[in-house]
């Protein structure tokens, strides 16, 4: 680290925004090693010494910096549709300062040696934190668990198989004990592939006017509901990874109630777009699950202001052309989201749905929680991973300006609000315009 990255920098007249306390303070936030050294409304540029860089916010937002729980980086073996690299510098842009990377991978990340691999990588090419998620089980087949011990030790932050479901009860049972015994995390993708079958999008009226075959939300709620039982029979810890219908949140509500202690997602397409976006056949609003009804919207963003939804993710997850400009029923799912997923939420702010507080409870401080990470938060002592940034800037999406090495964006041409000005990793800027 250079004598220019220990420089202590002051963030003065900002809006110190602190989802965890759930406060809002005018105020200053001086940086000194990697870390929060002051915060309040006595942080001046009076009271920083000679060696101080001030940086004056002109009051745009100051709050921690992003959380993503779910992305997909393509690194290693699929480098063409994102590398580390890319991906980082597309979060750094859209105030994301850790990325927890799934391990659909090539070869996938079920060996410790993988883990390791892109640990390295990260901290080589990287410009935000990344941490990799392991699988569940062996080649992501859903048929045998990995050595969940080995590479906990290894660095695996939590483990999951991605877009795939464990159909197999029995393995996912074996597979949540043995997590339970390492204290380790399980994040499931709750879709049960035989009932979703052939299913291209949201299963209603509006599927059967464009003539394409449905998935219904019964293929989520089922295997939630299964889920949930054996969260109860094993006592591990469980995380949902993207409910996106009412009667997953009625599943939650009742797992709750009964005292299971578990945990949930969503993501940022199921909040801010529905069903009616794939009109015209747009293929880079197909996702996994699919876009719902905007009453199922309207409940997951309720949801979340309730804390039955703990996090939203970007669910990252790049496509080339040749993938996606391909007839509906035939292309690849998957959006990007890690440059988009603030702005996109600020709508949520903007028209009303959430506070600005609650929305980044759920991009930082609760994935900090959940995954048990020091950031999400703005106090002395905690590490210095910060964005700065003006919710009110509007602005055109250019999908051909995005870092991302893919350019998949549901939101291209969209018009959004929300600039992120500097992100801090580390006490060091990655990103500032």
């Amino acid at each position: 680290m250079s004598e220019k990255d220990h420089r202590p920098l002051l963030l003065a007249n900002a809006l110190l925004t602190d989802p965890a306390s759930r406060t809002q303070s005018r105020g200053g936030l001086l940086i000194a090693w990697g870390v929060i050294a002051e915060i309040g409304a006595a942080v001046t540029p009076a009271s920083a010494g000679p060696d101080v860089e001030v940086v004056d916010c002109g009051g745009q937002v100051v709050a921690p910096g992003l959380i993503d729980m779910r992305a997909v980086t393509g690194e290693p073996g699929a480098e063409h549709r994102e590398t580390l690299a890319t991906a980082s510098q597309a979060a750094a842009a859209g105030g994301v300062t850790t990325i927890v990377c799934t391990p659909e991978t090539h070869p996938p990340i079920d060996d410790p040696a993988v883990v390791d691999f892109v640990l390295r990588r990260a901290r080589d090419t990287a410009i935000v934190r990344i941490h990799a998620m392991a699988a569940l089980t062996k080649g992501l087949k859903g048929q045998e668990m990995t050595e969940i011990g080995l590479l906990s030790e290894a660095g695996a932050l939590a483990f999951t198989d991605g877009a795939r479901s464990i159909m197999n009860a029995r393995v996912l049972r074996r597979t949540m004990t043995y997590a339970r015994d390492f204290d380790a995390l399980v994040i499931h993708h709750t879709q049960d592939s035989d009932l979703a079958g052939e299913g291209v999008m949201n299963e209603g009226e509006f599927a059967s006017r464009l003539g394409l075959p449905g998935i219904p939300v019964e293929a989520e709620a089922i295997l939630l509901e299964r889920d949930m039982r054996l969260v109860a029979l094993t006592g591990a810890r469980y995380h949902a990874a993207t409910v996106t219908c009412r009667a997953s949140l009625d599943i939650l509500r009742r797992a709750r109630a009964a005292g299971i202690a578990v945990t949930a997602s969503t993501s940022i397409n199921h909040v801010t777009l529905n069903e009616n976006d794939v009109a015209g056949f747009r293929t880079f609003c197909k996702v996994s699950p699919p876009l719902r009804h905007e009453d199922d919207r309207i409940a997951l963003v309720q949801a979340i202001k309730d804390g039955v939804v703990d996090a939203i993710v970007s669910d990252h997850n790049p496509q080339d052309v040749e993938t996606k400009r391909q007839p509906f029923a035939e292309s690849a799912d998957g959006a990007i989201g890690l440059e988009t997923m603030l702005a996109a939420g600020l709508r949520l702010v903007h028209d009303g749905s959430l506070d600005l507080v609650t929305l980044l409870r759920a991009l930082s401080t609760r994935p900090a929680e959940i995954l048990r990470l020091p950031g999400g938060r703005l106090e002395k002592g905690a590490p210095a991973d910060i964005i700065v940034f003006d919710p009110d800037v509007p602005f055109v999406l250019d999908a051909a300006r995005l870092k991302s090495r893919c350019r998949n964006s549901p939101f291209d041409g969209a018009r959004l609000q929300g600039q992120v000005s500097r992100t801090i990793v580390g006490g060091s800027t990655v990103h500032q315009i």
